[in-house]
């Protein structure tokens, strides 16, 4: 049966969404705040939609999605050119590499899955800045930052996973 053009519109909506979400979410994280060294420890949202689509529809957001999304990143915040974008497809090249075992696991394993790999994703994102700017940088700032991932992404996965439950629960 062939699709109408309507049908496809929709379609291509609902896919396209998880891309969009991430952006949204890298612009989210450019948000002036005005308080003096917030940058420094500011969340990185965009990594939490790359590890939950990575597991739960790594289709969705592919690895040149991820990889230009990082690129965006780097753009926008005047981080080293490369360095989020490497940083994702770590990320993501980990979470498929063990998709196997965080999909259709409890919340909770999911969430101890993202404290590990945002870890390893914080710690080589402070050593490639460190490496690239020819100074050590400060890791008190790389470790709060990696607590505020923390603690966000409860809250950033349940608006995913509501999505995914109301507009890709029915293919």
């Amino acid at each position: 049966m062939r699709r109408s053009l309507g049908q496809r519109i929709d379609l291509v909506t609902r896919y396209s969404m998880p891309a969009l979400f991430a952006i949204v979410l890298v612009l989210m994280n450019m948000v002036p705040l005005h308080i003096p060294g917030i940058a420094r420890i500011m969340p990185v949202l965009p990594l939490i939609a790359v590890y939950h689509w990575a597991v739960y529809r790594p289709a969705l957001l592919p690895p040149s999605v991820v990889f230009a999304i990082g690129l965006l990143h780097d753009v926008l915040s005047g981080a080293p050119l490369g360095v989020n974008a490497v940083v994702y497809l770590t990320v993501y090249g980990i979470v498929v590499w063990q998709q196997r075992f965080l999909a259709g696991k409890s919340f909770l394993v999911v969430w101890l899955g993202f404290a590990i790999v945002s870890l390893v994703a914080t710690f080589e994102s402070w050593l490639l800045v460190s490496i690239l700017s020819s100074t050590l940088v400060e890791p008190n700032a790389a470790l709060f930052q990696f607590v505020l991932n923390f603690g966000f992404f409860p809250l950033i996965a349940w608006l995913f996973l509501r999505y995914q439950q109301v507009f890709l629960s029915n293919e």
